[in-house]
């Protein structure tokens, strides 16, 4: 399933290709809480990373977790307005997966792993294209 939200208008976008882990245990998924609100763990793809690679890379960076990547989920883009970077089209993957071993520290100081019930986090993500990934998730699991 893919989905794109936004209008685009005749400008030149920052296109930005990402890719999101979107893991959970017992009814909940884990986010991390940043001083903007919850996120999946990932993040921006860097030149020539794959989506399975990137997804590694931001979950140690963001909270120190090896992950398991098992299937694709869903992908969704918009267009939108950035504050500093203008016309913004983030393209992101979502895949799911679960959080294996607390391998380091987080690098990034600022994001807080927590584990959250869907009913507590539904409407609540940051962006509306990961709340809307999050519904597909409570589709495809239908037992949350």
């Amino acid at each position: 399933m893919h989905k794109v939200f936004g209008i685009k208008e005749n400008a030149e976008y920052f296109d930005r290709e990402g890719a999101y882990l979107i893991a959970y245990n017992d009814n909940k998924i884990a986010v991390a809480l940043t001083p903007k609100g919850y996120f999946f763990l990932g993040g921006g793809l860097q030149n020539g990373e794959s989506h399975l690679d990137c997804i590694k890379r931001e979950c140690l960076e963001e909270v120190g977790y090896s992950v398991l990547i098992e299937d694709k989920l869903c992908s969704a883009e918009t267009y939108t307005t950035h504050p500093k970077i203008g016309h913004f089209h983030p393209i992101q993957t979502y895949y799911l997966g679960k959080l294996l071993k607390k391998e380091a520290s987080a690098i990034e100081k600022d994001h807080t792993l927590c584990w959250i019930e869907y009913e507590k986090l539904k409407g609540k993500m940051f962006s509306e294209m990961q709340n809307w990934a999050l519904e597909e998730l409570s589709l495809i699991l239908n037992k949350i």
